[in-house]
């Protein structure tokens, strides 16, 4: 540590040292708050004491010391450079001290050390002084024990007329020592006052410039001076922690930097001041009232009010409390647990009896490890309560869990469980698992009713436990009309939760009348019947506008994830997955916003599947990893499924075989193909052996997910397009007639809503048709799925359309096509695609790429009706075709093509660019 604005000091003890080596013995006390740099100016004397012409002799007081008679002195004896007659006297002399003050009775006076052996010490030094001007260095003498004490005062008085200087250093809230013996050290002419104040701002600037440079250190000085009130030992912390981060960075910081050393500089400071100071500091590190603290102590007021003025000297304080949160932290950490956490009950008593907040109370109580108060357990419930609405699950837990421990009441000890799984939910459902033995045993024993019970039948159905559930939903079928107004409302919303996910148990509630209670209940119940009716039904054609509004004016609080969840799923099963994506990222913002991992990772999940049908499979990939990142598959339950089919359909589509293997040796519960989940889940894996040649064990899964979805009435081409898989199996199969029936079919269930299903079934009936019948189809099914928005499925088309055009030998139509489907999968990353264009039509990438014009950017120079028609001439329509598919004369489409090419600089239409859009929506 420098001696930045020290100069005075320094100035002051160096010619006091100048007297004394002359022969006229001088006594300096410095003084000043802890951490100024007191040690380091009484170390500088010492360095600098040769040059004078003296021999420093040293010593250092500590606390730990205090009780041990003449342990500072003895410091100076064994430092003194003796000879060996007068250290084997010295040590006598301390010895004999040293019994005698222990066997004393009385300490508070002089008369527990003898004056013949003080004088005997002191006439040791004297003499050597005259061998060798000394300067007798005494650090810390508020430490010094009180023989020691008695020792120096004798000394500073017989020192007057001989070569020595006694300094002594001694912080401002160190213990009052006998104003006696301090009178005799500092009188006129005989001794010197020396105070240390703090830095100034301008001191910081210039201490902080020695070590990371003038630039740095004008910049950033302000607010080191404000996080330290200029104590050089904090701003010396704080420059550790900024070189350590430019170290770990590479690169300066553009701020200050509160770490690890500017804890340890304040816990430093508080170690070196009295203990009145780290026990005040310890009691506003808990309690931040302090107007309470003398209370929260109990200590004396006037003691902890000069230990608050003593820490915000130091620069520890400000206004009352800690200047950075990093400082409070560093005390508790170095705090005594028990001790803690009885400071902990103090403080949660007296905030409860002065009004706090629940949620200061129940951290009070969390520190106390204990709620022993009558109102300890309904302060911890309110505190978790609000925790919820703010998203901050991990305290309401926290709570909730003491409050559990806490409580004695039996019923209400289950009511707090079940609070407890809703908000542990959130975080991780697998740990509800532990919960749900004695939630069981609780409806047994009918503690346990109505939303509560529904809560646990949930849980175990999560983790796979459907038979269990199922007796609970069949006793609440049994109470009917027992129940209560919002017992009632959960049933309610529950029955349609079911018959979307958990079919079979759906027939346990029969729809009843009843009257939601809140406007949250009635979104939830809009959005479950919303989900039901499109996976059971044809979806009506305001579905999205009814749901997005629900959307709309919802937020991830205590109870909405379902209400959510409905809600994105509708959309995306209903064929509106391209309005669902950015709903599902705003969610998944608010989850993580919020912290709660468990509802980030199931709207991940449902955001792969999003990603899956607008045929991003590089995007599905990711979405459906980060679920299950964020909550390993263990913690999946049934739900696995979701995540896991979404990984693997995209890694099979785009050829990542390995990966997909090593997830389908992943274990899942048998019970998850009893629900929704499985259904995706077998879904995937039957398009895994299709794609590896397992086709009849992939014909085994596609038509299990039909059997399943038939009995379950839940057969929406929307939810699992099975039989489009299973016609194309039955196709590789070479059982062209079975596979035609199917694609009818589902042809005959599509709507004009679902042109993504509507399309890849027009595709596989283009594959059972005859070859010059194919091209019509495909075209067909590629108008549809461009504006379905499936780039995936859209690419498996105009890769069929290629190769039906190059098997007519229309090979100049064969390349415009095939340039279309080349670019779209390889935006999909579909490598089996890419290798299909490669193999089969002998192009190679490299060719194909030089071959093809960069006219991409100009293609924005275009108008909608010339980007309407360029699009549909890149993809082989003819003029005669684009003219009635577009409602005008072949006149207008060959102006048209005359101006695109023009404007893009190309000959004709197979140099047109392959990644124009199509969008017929609106007239040429």
């Amino acid at each position: 540590m420098g001696l930045v604005e020290r100069d005075k000091a320094v100035t002051g003890l160096e010619g006091l040292l100048t007297e004394a080596v002359a022969g006229r013995g001088r006594v300096a006390m410095i003084t000043g708050t802890v951490g100024t740099g007191k040690s380091e100016l009484l170390h500088t004397l010492a360095d600098r004491a040769v040059d004078f012409g003296a021999l420093a002799v040293t010593a250092s007081g500590a606390h730990a010391e205090r009780t041990l008679p003449l342990a500072l002195l003895s410091q100076l004896f064994h430092d003194a450079p003796l000879q060996d007659r007068e250290r084997e006297r010295a040590m006598s002399l301390l010895h004999e001290g040293t019994v005698a003050a222990l066997a004393a009775d009385n300490r508070d006076d002089n008369e527990h050390i003898d004056v013949q052996i003080v004088h005997g010490l002191c006439t040791i030094l004297l003499e050597l002084a005259e061998r060798y001007p000394l300067a007798l260095l005494v650090d810390d003498v508020h430490h010094a024990d009180r023989a020691s004490v008695v020792c120096l005062a004798y000394l500073a008085r017989r020192a007057r007329f001989a070569p020595v200087l006694v300094a002594f250093t001694q912080t401002e809230f160190g213990r009052s020592s006998d104003p006696s013996w301090q009178a005799e050290l500092l009188r006129p002419g005989h001794g010197s006052r020396i105070k240390l104040a703090p830095l100034t701002g301008l001191g910081v600037q210039q201490f902080a410039a020695e070590t990371v440079g003038a630039e740095v250190a004008e910049r950033l000085a302000g607010q080191w001076y404000q996080l330290t009130g200029g104590n050089p030992l904090l701003v010396a912390g704080l420059l550790e922690d900024y070189q350590a981060a430019t170290e770990e960075t590479g690169a300066e910081p553009d701020e200050v930097v509160v770490g690890e050393r500017y804890a340890q500089a304040v816990v430093s400071c508080l170690r070196r001041g009295e203990p009145q100071m780290l026990e005040v500091a310890r009691g506003v590190a808990v309690l931040a009232d302090t107007e309470a603290l003398d209370r929260l102590l109990r200590t004396d007021a006037g003691v902890v009010a000069q230990a608050m003025r003593a820490l915000t000297t130091a620069g520890i304080f400000t206004l009352g409390g800690f200047r950075h949160p990093v400082a409070a932290t560093a005390v508790l950490a170095g705090f005594d647990q028990d001790e803690r956490a009885e400071l902990h009950r103090r403080a949660a008593v007296l905030a409860y009896d002065g009004g706090a907040s629940a949620r200061v109370v129940a951290e009070h109580l969390l520190g106390a490890k204990e709620a022993s108060e009558a109102w300890g357990v309904a302060a911890l419930e309110d505190a978790a309560r609000q925790a919820l609405r703010e998203g901050q699950v991990e305290s309401a837990v926290s709570y909730l869990k003491l409050a559990w421990r806490a409580c004695t009441d039996e019923r209400q000890k289950i009511k707090i469980m079940t609070t407890l799984v809703r908000a542990e939910w959130r975080v991780n459902p697998s740990t509800s698992s532990s919960y749900l033995p004695e939630l069981a045993g609780a409806l047994d024993k009918g503690f346990l009713q109505g939303s509560d019970a529904v809560i646990l039948a949930k849980a175990l159905l999560w983790h796979g436990q459907l038979a269990e559930a199922e007796v609970i939903l069949e006793h609440l079928a049994a109470t009917g009309v027992d129940l209560d107004p919002a017992a009632a409302g959960e049933l309610a919303m529950t029955r349609p939760w079911l018959r979307c996910s958990f079919t079979p148990l759906a027939q346990h509630f029969r729809p009843a009348p009843v009257t939601v209670t809140t406007v949250s209940a009635s979104r939830r119940l809009e959005a479950a019947n919303a989900l039901s009716t499109v996976l059971s039904a044809t979806p009506s054609e305001n579905v999205a506008v009814v749901v997005e509004r629900i959307l709309r004016s919802s937020r991830l609080d205590e109870m909405s994830l379902d209400t959510v969840e409905s809600a994105l799923l509708t959309l995306t099963y209903g064929g509106h997955a391209e309005q669902a994506a950015p709903w599902c990222d705003l969610f998944i913002e608010e989850a993580h916003t919020r912290r709660a991992p468990s509802r980030q990772a199931r709207l991940a999940a449902i955001r792969a599947e999003v990603a899956l049908r607008l045929g991003d499979l590089p995007g599905a990939a990711r979405h459906a990893r980060l679920a299950l990142e964020i909550m390993p598959p263990s913690s999946w339950g049934v739900g696995v499924g979701v995540p896991l089919a979404s990984l693997v359909t995209a890694c099979t589509a785009m050829g990542r075989f390995d990966e997909v293997s090593e997830w389908l040796d992943q274990p899942v519960p048998e019970t998850m193909f009893q629900t929704r989940y499985g259904l995706h889940y077998l879904h995937a894996r039957g398009r895994y052996s299709m794609a590896t040649g397992h086709l009849p064990l992939a014909l085994r899964d596609f038509q299990k997910c039909g059997e399943l979805m038939t009995t379950w009435e839940l057969d929406a081409p929307g939810l699992v397009a099975w039989r489009t898989d299973a016609a194309e199996t039955l196709l590789r199969m070479g059982r062209p007639d079975q596979a035609r029936r199917l694609i009818e079919d589902q042809l005959g269930r599509c709507g004009k809503d679902m042109p993504r299903v509507h399309g890849s079934a027009l595709r596989l009936l283009a594959a059972t048709s005859q070859l010059r019948h194919r091209p019509m189809l495909l075209r067909q099914a590629a108008d549809l799925l461009q504006s379905g928005a499936d780039r995936y499925e859209h690419s498996r088309v105009l890769v069929d359309l290629t190769e039906a055009y190059h098997a007519l030998g229309e090979s100049r139509r064969a390349g415009m096509i095939g340039r279309r489907a080349r670019a779209l999968a390889e935006e999909c990353d579909a490598q089996p695609l890419l290798r299909r264009l490669s193999r089969d039509i002998g192009w190679d990438d490299k060719e194909t790429a030089a071959a093809q014009p960069s006219v991409t950017g100009s293609a924005a120079m275009l108008s909608d009706a010339e980007r309407r028609v360029a699009a549909l001439a890149a993809i082989g329509y003819t003029n005669r075709e684009i003219s009635d598919k577009l409602y005008i004369t072949v006149s207008t489409v060959e102006q048209h093509l005359t101006r695109i090419y023009r404007k893009l600089g190309v000959v004709g239409r197979t140099d047109l660019p392959a990644h124009l859009e199509l969008d017929l929506s609106a007239t040429v």
